[in-house]
């Protein structure tokens, strides 16, 4: 269908909905999974307009989809993490005890997202999706509206509902209205019960395509074509990884990257703890993050030059790797890459920053240390 169109990637998926929208078989309850930044979203508010443009007249339909773009009630019910207002009970609204200043921010992200379909709504101090939001789903559907054939409740990121949030969702899933459509999306479907998701059905979205990554942040976020191209290789098929990658100075961290592979290698602990300096005085623990995952991409392309592939994600550091390859022929990879992803994983688990970053070098400098 040719609202799809505007969707970058995702090609089985727009060929399973167009043949359910022709069909007029739509499931009352979907789940689209996948990493995050890939689209899952856009795709929700993308099949809400295409069943509108389906059923209804052009001029009513194309209104009601500028409603929906917009994530305007009644048309869609959008839910995502909200922070806890000050004297909030589980009696109050989603926002009620939230500040005015607090209610203007959560409606410039939403605005931006309407815009941007990539953009990731970012709000301070919202882990949770609250049982509030949850509940205020009852409100929703009480109301009638006969100008419309679909309405959408859309819940993003919805493994952050706690077990009563998801509790509460399940009496709404069982007996939905007619016309009622939940779409839950999330990067990890399996802290999702199980009981909802049986009653919905699963749609996995897979990681974009580079150039799509690029097209993207070129044409959403009016970013640089070189760097576009640049931040797309290492972005993993994801938009937020991409833009990640961009907040935290992706040109400095492939630098570092960089050096703390040569002093790690080269047995300078103290140059290799010097570049994660900066890092671990500001906690920073997402820079550390992503450096981590960048040795780990080396170390990948290392292997790939091993065996001859063309592809390479350090491309314009391919000297050092194919000097580091002459040097050391036989390296076996696997367990290191395996120990720098466990390392990975210890960050945001009350785990000393420092005491990773230094088991970090030492692992590395392993690789090169002579066997005796």
């Amino acid at each position: 269908m040719k609202i799809f169109n505007e969707i970058y990637g995702q090609e089985p998926v727009k060929e399973i909905f167009s043949q359910l929208i022709n069909s007029s078989k739509i499931p009352h309850a979907l789940l689209f999974s996948g990493i995050s930044g890939i689209g899952k979203d856009f795709f929700a508010i993308k099949l809400a307009q295409a069943l509108n443009l389906k059923y209804l007249d052009n001029n009513k339909a194309l209104e009601i989809n500028r409603q929906i773009a917009n994530y305007s009630e009644p048309y869609i019910k959008y839910i995502f993490p909200l922070p806890r207002g000050k004297n909030e009970t589980e009696n109050s609204g989603p926002t009620e005890k939230l500040s005015n200043d607090e209610i203007q921010f959560i409606q410039e992200e939403i605005k931006k997202k309407s815009t941007n379909p990539y953009y990731k709504i970012s709000i301070p101090k919202s882990s949770i999706i609250k049982i509030s939001s949850i509940r205020d789903i009852k409100k929703f559907l009480s109301f009638d509206f006969s100008d419309i054939i679909y309405r959408i409740i859309l819940i993003s990121d919805a493994h952050l509902m706690n077990e009563s949030a998801q509790n509460a969702l399940l009496k709404s899933l069982e007996e939905p209205p007619q016309g009622i459509i939940f779409i839950l999306t999330t990067s990890y479907p399996n802290l999702l019960r199980e009981t909802i998701r049986s009653r919905c059905w699963e749609i996995n979205f897979k990681p974009l395509m580079n150039s799509d990554v690029k097209n993207i942040l070129i044409k959403y976020f009016e970013i640089d074509s070189n760097l576009a191209e640049k931040l797309s290789i290492f972005s993993e098929g994801s938009v937020v990884n991409a833009m990640n990658l961009l907040d935290n100075n992706f040109e400095d961290l492939l630098e570092k990257t960089i050096q703390i592979l040569r002093y790690s290698f080269g047995r300078k602990y103290n140059s290799a703890l010097n570049q994660f300096a900066s890092y671990l005085k500001e906690s920073n623990s997402n820079s550390i993050k992503l450096i981590i995952s960048m040795i780990i991409i080396w170390l990948s392309d290392l292997q790939r030059l091993k065996y001859k592939m063309n592809d390479y994600y350090f491309k314009d550091y391919f000297d050092t790797l194919d000097k580091f390859n002459s040097k050391f022929p036989n390296l076996i990879l696997n367990n290191l890459i395996i120990k720098l992803e466990h390392f990975s994983n210890l960050i945001g688990k009350n785990v000393n920053l420092n005491l990773i970053v230094l088991n970090l070098i030492y692992e590395l400098s392993y690789l090169t240390t002579p066997l005796k």
